[in-house]
């Protein structure tokens, strides 16, 4: 799995001090972008230049609420593995309590914006990786 740790700042609070949850998806994002730069070895300043991995589907569950000064831990696992698409999930928690837990799919498009074979690369590596979480 892979881990991306979030404090948790002032600009992503609202006026009661909780996360507003707007900001829960850049986080999200925030990870699967380095994710792509750290595990994938493509960062998206690469992809972005002809292609694009733009989110398909995503469904969240809020279960607990973040507060200014909490520290996230979120943790991404690759679930699918497509020819032109990934499901990943990403669970979020700090102190043990989990706060979010997401599913989500990306889309290899080119730059026509159709979907598009993921490169052979980049498909062994997030195959691979996959294989790396199963006991």
């Amino acid at each position: 799995m892979f881990r991306y740790e979030q404090p948790i700042l002032f600009k992503h609070c609202d006026p009661a001090g909780i996360v507003f949850y707007p900001r829960y998806f850049e986080m999200m994002n925030d990870c699967v972008e380095d994710f792509f730069a750290e595990v994938l070895r493509w960062p998206f300043s690469e992809i972005h230049t002809s292609a694009a991995v733009p989110t398909a589907e995503i469904r969240t569950r809020f279960i607990a609420p973040s507060r200014l000064g909490d520290q996230l831990t979120l943790v991404l696992r690759v679930s699918l593995v497509g020819r032109t698409s990934c499901g990943l999930t990403l669970d979020a928690g700090c102190s043990g309590e989990q706060r979010f837990a997401t599913e989500l799919t990306l889309v290899h498009v080119n730059e026509m914006g159709k979907p598009a074979k993921w490169p052979e690369v980049v498909n062994t590596r997030l195959a691979t990786f996959k294989e790396s979480q199963e006991p």
